[in-house]
Formats: structure tokens, C-alpha cells, sequence
């Protein structure tokens, strides 16, 4: 096809299996979606839900470094992820995000292999904040501390708050606006009462404690607590005006991210003297306590929690409307896109997340880190790879909003944030490794599988179209 083509064409995959038009199958999923506000806290609970989690930066290289990675990191990171999702989003609105993108780019191979590699990253990630959940209750709670009380609490969290989930994405999203507007406001509070107590040379002196640098625990916690901006991709379908709010969600959501790690930091780290190794993860409570009492530390722990299920509730969205998009390209069985009655949500790709989410959330909570980080980076090559091609091979496709540079600096601004990838890669450990392997082995073999199932009969697939024929 010349390149004055202004859409990719379908793949041959499609010519395969019967049709319908989106418009048919999306009929009753006109009402409820998603405005402007609860799009930009979903997008701030896919990344972040606020400080909780940056503290091993400060344990691992100190406060200063500290600061310089929540300063830089978003530059090399985070814009660019940004604005490469605001453009592939706005251009193929659909829900499946990432997985479309790498099909239109790639074919049907790379599209379910991306999809492969997103989706597990995405679950690893939904089981961590349970646990995360109660490792905060239990500086409450002291029975959830270990045993059978820890083991139901996990269960039993996880159970309900895929129920809400499962009640609708409106109904999620302004859900995600109270908890981010109730889990910050106590590190606004903290920080304002902290800035007149800051000494900047402890920004410096704190990392002079002959403490022992963990690059790995760094880098690892740069990476994840200012990445998955594209998540929210995946339910594009689902948002009222994408080709205006996505862009302008994601801007938003950037400056609320970054603001609400970088702030309570610069804070605390210059206000609060203690030695580097005791900035353990939920360590942000216990300084809180020190800048202004056990009431202020209380609601940083009940923020904590409140974050925890934001986090959730965005990551499990993402993964199940994600399912739903991939049964809509048929890499996934029909019954992937099967929608309640009730609420219009996507019920089996929900229950299918959040078992499998139950069934990694009594791992280690660093090898979570860990393996969703490696499984995500390979993610990310792929993406960038399929930004770029779709640039070169559809110059004159329709793009709401794109990214005003030309292909050779958009090599360069892809470039930079691979080479992190590859950095966070090459530091992990063999038991990340062999997992991440695993599941890459197990997504090739998912690929043929399903490929089988439809050339036999098996199962049901059906390719869902846009009206373009996209």
C-alpha cells in the first residue's frame, strides 16, 4: 500500500471471521462515559494515587538523588509516554489501546503478543495493592500482620472491590476523584506545615550515612511509580469526547502526578532527620507524625488505604476493558466482550482479571515490582516501535491530536526512554528473568492457541469493526 494511505487496512485476519460495526455492538454503551474530571484522577490512579510508594528512592540513593529522579524522571518517562497515548488514542478510540496499536502497526501476532505482555503486567500490578492495602491496616490492625486474618483480608478486599468495578466506569470514575482528592489532601497539609521547618543541607547530609546505593531499588522505583500512562488507553471507547479530553486529561493528570510526588518530598526530606534506611515504604506516615502528630499520621495511613483502592479500581478497568478490546479484534473469544445487563460493564473480562490478580497477590511485594516492571518495559519497546511505524507508513492518517514533531526527533524522544528500558532490564534479577520468560513463552503459545480454536471451530470470534472499516 503507498504511503499516502490515510488508514492501515485490516489485516488478513479479519478477512477470516465475520464482522460487525462498533456502532451496533456499542449502541447501549452511548450513556455513562466517561467526562472530562473522573478521566484525569483515572489516569492519576493508573500512574500514581499519590506519594505512597516513593520512599525506597530516598532508602536507595539518598534524598537528593531522590529529588533530582522525581524531577528529571518525568521528562525522560512520562511526557513522552504521554503524548505518544494522547496521539494513539485520540487516532484509534477504541478500547484495547495498546493492543490496537501494535496490530495496526505489526499485525495480529505483535497485537496479541503486546496484549499478552500489557495484560500481565497489568494484574501484577492489581494484586500488589491489596496487600499494600493491608500493610498500611496493619499499623492499625495489628491481627493483619500475618496468617489466616491477612490471608481473608487480601481475599475479601479484592472480592469487593472488583464488585464496584463491576457496577460501571462512571460510577469508577468519580469514585477515583473522592479517594485522590481525600488520599492528597493530608500531604498538602503536611507540606505546608513542613516548609517552614526545611533545612535544604539535609537534602544533601542525609545521603552522606556511608548508606550503601541500591541502583535496582532506584530505578525500579522511578519506573513504577511514574509509568502506565498508556493504560487508560485501553478504554478509549468508553470516554465522552476523546479526541478532546484524552489530551487534555493526560496533560492535567502529568502536572498532578508529578506535583504530588515531587512536593511532599522536597517537604519532608528537608524537615524531618532520621536515617536514610528507615525510608521504608509507608515511612511518609510516620514522618507526618513527627512534623505534626499521631492525627495527621492516622489520615496519611487511611489515605493510604483510600489509594490503594483507587489504584485498584483504575488498574482493573484498564485490564478488563483491555480484554474486552482484544475480543473485539478476536484475538480473545467472543465471550471476553460479553457486557452485563445491568451496568454495561464487562463482566467476564473483570471476574478473569481479578482471578488471576488473586492468584499472583501472595507474592513477594518486590518481585511484583520487579516482574511488572520487565513484563511492562517489553510492552513499551513494542509500543514505541508501532508509534513510529505508524508514523512513517500512515503520514496522512487522520490524527485529533499529534505530537507536532517530525519522525527524526520522534526517534530521538523514543530513544531516550528505551534506553531506560533496557537499563531497568539488564539490572533485573534471574527469578525475574525466568517468570518474565515464562510468560512470554506462555503469550506465544496463547496466540497459537487461539488461532487453533478459531480455524477449528472451537470457540466463538468475532471481529468488531469502526464504520472506516478499521
Amino acid at each position: 500500500m503507498s504511503n499516502q494511505s490515510t488508514t492501515p487496512p485490516p489485516q488478513d485476519l479479519d478477512q477470516e471471521l465475520p464482522t460487525t460495526t462498533a456502532t451496533t455492538v456499542t449502541a447501549a454503551a452511548a450513556s455513562k462515559k466517561l467526562t472530562l474530571i473522573p478521566l484525569i484522577f483515572l489516569i492519576y490512579f493508573e500512574v500514581a494515587g499519590g506519594p505512597y510508594g516513593e520512599e525506597p528512592a530516598v532508602q536507595a540513593a539518598g534524598p537528593l538523588l531522590a529529588i533530582l529522579g522525581f524531577l528529571i524522571f518525568p521528562f525522560i518517562w512520562s511526557i513522552p509516554e504521554a503524548l505518544i497515548t494522547a496521539e494513539l488514542s485520540t487516532a484509534f478510540p477504541g478500547n484495547g489501546g495498546f493492543v490496537i496499536w501494535a496490530d495496526r502497526a505489526f499485525g495480529p501476532f505483535f497485537g496479541s503478543l503486546m496484549g499478552t505482555w500489557k495484560f500481565l503486567s497489568g494484574v501484577i500490578n492489581i494484586a500488589a495493592f491489596p496487600a499494600l492495602c493491608i500493610n498500611y491496616l496493619k499499623r492499625i490492625f495489628p491481627v493483619f500482620e500475618s496468617g489466616l486474618p491477612r490471608t481473608l483480608a487480601i481475599l475479601i478486599s479484592t472480592i469487593l472491590l472488583s464488585f464496584l468495578n463491576y457496577t460501571g466506569l462512571a460510577i469508577v470514575g468519580y469514585a477515583a476523584v473522592a479517594l485522590g482528592i481525600v488520599s492528597l489532601a493530608p500531604f498538602i497539609l503536611m507540606s505546608l506545615i513542613a516548609i517552614p521547618q526545611i533545612h535544604p543541607r539535609r537534602w544533601i547530609s542525609l545521603g552522606q550515612t556511608g548508606v550503601k546505593k541500591d541502583w535496582t531499588l532506584f530505578f525500579n522505583t522511578l519506573f513504577w511509580n511514574l509509568n502506565f500512562w498508556d493504560n487508560v488507553s485501553t478504554m478509549a471507547g468508553e470516554v465522552e469526547n476523546p479526541h478532546r479530553n484524552f489530551p487534555l486529561a493526560l496533560l492535567f493528570s502529568v502536572i498532578l502526578t508529578c506535583l504530588g510526588y515531587i512536593i511532599p518530598l522536597v517537604a519532608v526530606t528537608g524537615s524531618v532527620v532520621v536515617d536514610q534506611s528507615e525510608w521504608e515504604a509507608g515511612f511518609m506516615a510516620d514522618a507526618a507524625r513527627t512534623i505534626s502528630g499521631k492525627w495527621l499520621k492516622f489520615w496519611i495511613e487511611i489515605g493510604a488505604v483510600l489509594s490503594s483502592i483507587g489504584l485498584f479500581e483504575a488498574q482493573l478497568s484498564s485490564c478488563a476493558y483491555q480484554l474486552q478490546g482484544m475480543a473485539d479484534l478476536a484475538f480473545l473469544p467472543r465471550f471476553f466482550a460479553l457486557r452485563s445487563k445491568w451496568f454495561n460493564t464487562p463482566w467476564v473480562s473483570i471476574v478473569f482479571s481479578t482471578v488471576i490478580a488473586l492468584g499472583v497477590s501472595y507474592m513477594s511485594y518486590t518481585d511484583i515490582v520487579s516482574a511488572a516492571n520487565f513484563i511492562y518495559g517489553l510492552g513499551m519497546i513494542l509500543e514505541f516501535g508501532a508509534f513510529l511505524w505508524l508514523r512513517k507508513k500512515f503520514p496522512l492518517m487522520k490524527r485529533p491530536y499529534k505530537i507536532p514533531l517530525n519522525l527524526p526527533v520522534l526517534v530521538i524522544m523514543c530513544l531516550i526512554p528505551c534506553g531506560f528500558l533496557v537499563l531497568i532490564m539488564a539490572i533485573a534479577s534471574h527469578i525475574v528473568y525466568l517468570v518474565s520468560g515464562l510468560m512470554t513463552v506462555a503469550g506465544i503459545g496463547w496466540y497459537f492457541l487461539m488461532k487453533l480454536c478459531r480455524s477449528k471451530g472451537w470457540l466463538t470470534f468475532r471481529r468488531v469493526v469502526d464504520e472506516d472499516g478499521m
